[in-house]
């Protein structure tokens, strides 16, 4: 027997023997979650693009996720550009930003085929250092630099090329954060913030079908910015970062259902910040960045299981900023 709706958690996962597919409970009502399409070598896949190894680069690595190994090069984003925001469907990846200047340049790739970026469209405004996030229909691009802080989120339908449209305000304005989602709520914490002008320990977050202004959902374990968090349809986990004068290693929990502050799930094999994250429903990434060189290591962890992370093998080329897309969750930043 169901359960009446009052009594279902926002984002809960049933699995309908009638369809034999699985759903989410938006609230309302519950909603097919999408068939996962695999990539071509029979996995899902996670892409980094962009970055700094000393220099501004374009280069796209991907791996594939289930399988251990070194990273592969995909493509090339049409201009070397750092500091991006990026999200994701289970057919494209965005790229939005750009740094040394800032752009305000979307790209995307399809994930399924190797190749160089394609432009998508503008964001409504340029900056860098901003994050991303989406489900399978939206992506947002939130927060940034212009060289001041911005609190703007952005959104566009992943699914059509064409210029970004205003979503709403995050709570505060700030660059630097992080970003994630399950296929209803979207995800930003932490980042260095103006008015406050400190590092913050915020999680807040938007109804991604719903445009407005995002809401406070609880607390970091600490304040942290330039770190990067990644997630599956239940979970978002954080990675790394970087609070003056601390470098972190830790992975922290958000249960991203039920509002509340995130939890201590595990730690990174080393300190590490501005790198990049991807993952699927099962694996977590975090790839590159620095400590205190540009580093190559990727390392994964598992979101059903608290834990260390593994060793994964490398991205082609040393870097920090790598940011990350997967075909296998729309959500990630």
């Amino acid at each position: 027997m169901s359960l009446p709706p009052r009594e279902i958690p926002l984002g809960a996962i049933r699995f309908n023997s009638d369809s034999q597919k699985l759903e989410y409970w938006m609230g309302s009502a519950w909603m097919q979650i999408l068939t996962f399409t695999p990539s071509l070598d029979g996995g899902s896949r996670g892409l980094f693009g962009g970055g700094q190894s000393p220099s501004v680069v374009n280069n796209v690595d991907y791996v594939t996720i289930p399988i251990q190994g070194n990273a592969i090069d995909f493509g090339n984003l049409t201009r070397q550009s750092s500091l991006l925001g990026a999200c994701s469907s289970r057919t494209r990846g965005l790229w939005g930003g750009d740094y040394p200047s800032a752009g305000n340049v979307i790209d995307f790739v399809t994930i399924s085929t190797l190749g160089d970026a394609t432009d998508f469209g503008d964001l409504t405004l340029a900056r860098y250092n901003l994050t991303g996030f989406g489900n399978e229909t939206r992506g947002c691009f939130a927060g940034g630099h212009t060289p001041s802080h911005k609190n703007v989120i952005d959104f566009v339908t992943i699914s059509s090329t064409g210029n970004a449209n205003d979503f709403g305000d995050m709570v505060h304005r700030g660059h630097g954060p992080a970003g994630a989602a399950s296929p209803v709520r979207g995800f930003v914490l932490g980042g260095y913030s103006d008015p406050a002008g400190s590092v913050q320990n915020t999680i807040q977050f938007v109804t991604i079908a719903t445009t407005g202004d995002a809401v406070d959902f609880g607390d970091l374990v600490n304040t942290r910015r330039n770190f990067e968090a990644t997630s599956n349809t239940t979970r978002c986990c954080t990675t790394g970062g970087y609070s003056s004068p601390t470098y972190f290693k830790d992975i922290q929990l958000v249960t991203m259902s039920s509002l509340g502050n995130a939890v201590l799930f595990g730690e990174l094999i080393a300190n590490i910040y501005v790198h990049g994250t991807s993952g699927d429903h099962i694996r977590g990434l975090s790839a590159g960045g620095q400590n205190p060189g540009n580093q190559t290591r990727i390392e994964y962890f598992n979101f059903a299981t608290q834990g260390d992370s593994n060793d994964f093998g490398d991205l082609t080329v040393g870097r920090h900023t790598p940011k990350g897309v997967s075909n296998a969750h729309g959500g990630l930043g």
